[in-house]
């Protein structure tokens, strides 16, 4: 040790191990298993192409041994084994395993079977066609060159790739701790795709899939469902069912099951003798012969069946228990800044853009440096052709080229590229045809300089240009889609079968609720007796009746301070005189749970409010974001007190004023934002204090231009002004609402109502009434109103629904209800 000192470092051996993995790990990420986004290439597949390019095999000439290829490959750039070039270029040459090949392979390059392919110094390849586009322009200053590995070479950092080679061929590799998975697509909708998203950069990714439909995978096959795929598509993970298309067809009384194509990178003589083994042990029944015959036609595998046998259950069991029904796991993870990242459909579009704006600026600035260079000397030529006895004096006169250079520069000031231009003229230049040329020529490049100048300074021509080449692309190269997508059961959207109207709810003290198309009532003028609006069992009436669309969320409120939510169109329908299914089989409410309230929206808009109110006069405003994930089994909306129960919900836009009434006559008028925002599980605050053996009926939100109207148990009824109720501090205990007495008896509900409105009231008989509030008498807070409703003795008016119409002619098309409201037309807004 003595003799090596300062040779060795001490070293903490977990840390130097931890930052050799993470050495390693970072070199296969970068630099072998993950693509760009930009080209869509691993580095051994750029390689591969950009040595086919330097050894100029384009499509146009002869093919050329792999065994050269791959050792061209090796030696300058791809420091590995020789398989592992030769596997890479095999698979660029296979039309089962690419959408678009890269390589024309010549000679055996395996088969759909596992086949491998022959040996390289067999096998000759040359560059496909369509990857000339993925060459294209290298040579005009596009892309980055690096440094090979020992140095000796410059080597392309990425393809211009002028097609969006990442999703038209997808990619698959395994890195380290992460995997890449991008399915192949068709060239037309990725190109249309791109050209849609160049239009419209705000484009959402459902818009994007109108033309991009979709995986085209070169084996064809199936696609069940659209699920997968959106989600793919919008998260950069899904996963999507392939599955083998077959036709059961009928000869001489027998049926037969013929597959013509089979979920990608499957291996057909696998898949037949997976058939043949489940067949020999009977986990499928009724196959008598299984045969393949395929051949350069195409794929034909034929599967005989018994005489008995059913042909769509032992089909069903051949996608169950074999491959031709197979999962494609989508991962779309690529390098963007030599990072991986997974990306959606449109970031990896938006990256491709962003390049490809890249290749086309440096190319024309290229082009422009190029042209440019070629006006001045032209300029200069120019200038000779116009003294061309003075310039051939002067060259005759000196004693090289160098002092002709020289002369000419001072005489004519020319720079040093013109006069070399001048000295090494021919003299067929010196013809009127090649003055001419030089002329036009010049007078053409000053029109190039100028558009090349124009395109540099407008983004919008570099995307049309784009555009443009696309197009090309895709008439040149662009097939038909092979792959069929076809609806699954998974996307069927249930309510997307169902046709959205009004109906009437109805559910009653014993919990049997129904809906009811909202056209089986008709309007009947104040006073009138009504018509059955339900037939209950012995002791039981209707408590709540409310208004809503079969396509609008329900959220349901209880007593015990929980919420329950349910789709309109999940309520089982019945008939006007029908009792209903009773609500515990529809929500799971716990023993002596009663829905009290009911809220109905379209959709969950975080900045309303719901307001909450229980028979104690407590209130408790909270965000109604707080209920759009309610569960099966129910939501705690607010915490009760000992004895209080919960009696109303309200929808609120955050500034709205409330009026709480009670049974005996009293109201209270204050504002939302004297009760500040709580949490889903807190309890609230004062929101009346209560007289003696009074409680609370009932909670609205205010409207001025709206109207109170007050109903009570003997079926009488009035509307006041709004401006009699003035503004209170919550807590207070309130003024007079109403005059109850003997003959009104208490106070049963309040509603906010314009004269456009609609009442429905329902007694204890289950006899309902709809009027129109105009109908209904104007008077002062404390009087006793109008008979509303004919009531028999031990009859009481129990419920009253108010129903909004849009239109006065139009009075049937109902938007909400006395529980229920809406946050496009709601009373409460």
């Amino acid at each position: 040790m003595n003799n090596n000192e300062g040779k060795f470092l001490p070293v903490d051996i977990s840390a130097e191990m931890k930052r050799c993995y993470i050495d390693y790990a970072m070199s296969v990420i970068v630099g072998r298993a993950l693509p760009d986004v930009r080209d869509g290439l691993k580095p051994v597949h750029r390689r591969i192409l950009y040595s086919m390019y330097e050894l100029g095999l384009d499509p146009s000439k002869g093919y050329r041994k792999c065994a050269r290829i791959v050792g061209d490959v090796l030696g300058k750039y791809h420091p590995h084994g020789d398989s592992s070039v030769y596997d890479a270029l095999v698979r660029l040459a296979q039309d089962f395993s690419i959408r678009y090949t890269l390589v024309d392979g010549h000679g055996n390059f395996g088969s759909v079977d596992g086949d491998s392919a022959a040996a390289m110094r067999y096998t000759e390849a040359k560059m496909a066609k369509i990857a000339v586009e993925m060459i294209r322009d290298i040579n005009k200053d596009t892309i980055d060159f690096g440094e090979n590995f020992d140095g000796t070479e410059k080597e392309p950092i990425v393809l211009p790739s002028r097609f969006p080679n990442l999703l038209v061929n997808g990619s698959a590799g395994i890195a380290v701790g992460m995997a890449t998975n991008i399915p192949p697509h068709n060239l037309v909708e990725v190109i249309d795709g791109i050209n849609y998203f160049i239009d419209n950069p705000d484009c959402t990714i459902a818009e994007l899939m109108l033309h991009i439909k979709g995986p085209d995978f070169p084996t064809a096959g199936i696609i069940m469902g659209m699920r997968g795929i959106r989600e793919a598509y919008e998260t950069g993970r899904g996963k999507i069912i392939v599955r083998s298309r077959a036709e059961i067809e009928e000869e001489n009384g027998r049926h037969k099951i013929v597959v013509t194509e089979i979920p990608y990178q499957v291996n057909k003589a696998k898949l037949i003798e997976n058939i043949a083994d489940l067949v020999k042990d009977k986990r499928i029944v009724g196959i008598s012969d299984l045969r393949d015959e395929s051949d350069r036609e195409g794929m034909r595998i034929v599967i005989e069946l018994k005489r008995d046998a059913n042909p769509n259950i032992i089909l069903n069991q051949l996608y169950k228990h074999t491959k031709m029904q197979d999962t494609f796991g989508i991962i779309m993870l690529a390098l963007v800044n030599n990072e991986p990242k997974v990306l959606n459909l449109k970031q990896i579009l938006s990256h491709y853009v962003d390049f490809q704006k890249e290749v086309i600026r440096r190319r024309t600035i290229f082009e422009l440096k190029k042209a440019e260079t070629r006006e001045h000397i032209l300029e200069g030529l120019k200038v000779a052709l116009d003294h061309i006895d003075e310039v051939i004096n002067i060259i005759r006169s000196s004693k090289n080229t160098a002092e002709a250079k020289e002369r000419l520069q001072d005489k004519f000031n020319l720079s040093e590229a013109q006069s070399s231009a001048i000295v090494e003229m021919r003299l067929r230049a010196l013809t009127g045809l090649e003055r001419q040329k030089i002329e036009n020529e010049l007078n053409e490049l000053r029109e190039l300089i100028a558009k090349l100048r124009e395109i540099l300074s407008s983004e919008e021509l570099i995307l049309n240009i784009i555009k443009d080449e696309l197009r090309e692309i895709k008439l040149k190269y662009g097939d038909e889609r092979r792959t069929s997508i076809e609806q699954s059961s998974d996307d069927i959207n249930i309510e997307d079968l169902i046709q959205e109207q009004n109906v009437v709810v109805t559910l009653t003290r014993d919990g049997y609720i129904k809906r009811i198309p909202e056209d089986a009532y008709t309007a009947q003028k104040r006073g009138g007796r009504g018509i059955v609006a339900g037939t209950t069992k012995e002791d039981d009436i209707i408590e709540n009746l409310f208004v809503t669309s079969t396509h609008n969320h329900i959220v349901f409120f209880t007593n015990q301070g929980r919420a329950y939510k349910l789709k309109g169109y999940e309520i089982p329908e019945g008939s006007r005189t029908s009792k209903g299914t009773n609500i515990i089989n529809i929500l799971m409410l716990r023993p002596d749970e009663k829905v009290e309230a009911v809220i109905c929206m379209k959709e969950f808009n975080p900045d309303d409010y719901l307001i909450m109110g229980t028979k104690k006069g407590i209130v408790k405003r909270t965000s109604l974001d707080n209920f759009k994930n309610i569960r099966k089994s129910g939501l705690n909306a607010i915490t009760l007190r000992e004895e209080d129960e919960l009696i109303s919900v309200k929808l609120t836009s955050g500034n709205d004023d409330i009026m709480m009434f009670t049974s005996e006559g009293y109201s209270i008028r204050f504002k939302e934002t004297d009760v500040r925002e709580m949490g889903r599980m807190a309890s609230g605050v004062k929101g009346i204090s209560l007289r003696e053996n009074d409680s609370v009926v009932a909670m609205e939100v205010v409207d001025p231009e709206l109207k109170v109207l007050v109903v009570s148990e003997n079926g009488l009824g009035k509307r006041t002004n709004v401006d009699e109720y003035k503004v209170q501090y919550r807590g207070g205990m309130g003024i007079i609402t109403y005059k109850t007495n003997e003959k009104t008896g208490k106070v049963i509900g309040a509603k906010m109502v314009s004269d456009d409105d609609e009442l429905m009231l329902i007694n204890s008989k289950d006899i309902a009434i709809r009027i129109n509030a105009s109908d209904i008498s104007v008077t002062g807070r404390s009087t006793m109103g109008v008979k509303l409703m004919k009531t028999e003795e031990e009859v009481t008016v129990i419920a009253i629904a108010k129903i909004i119409a849009e239109d006065k002619e139009e009075v049937e098309q109902l938007k909400i209800d006395e529980e229920v409201t809406s946050p496009e037309n709601s009373e409460d807004n």
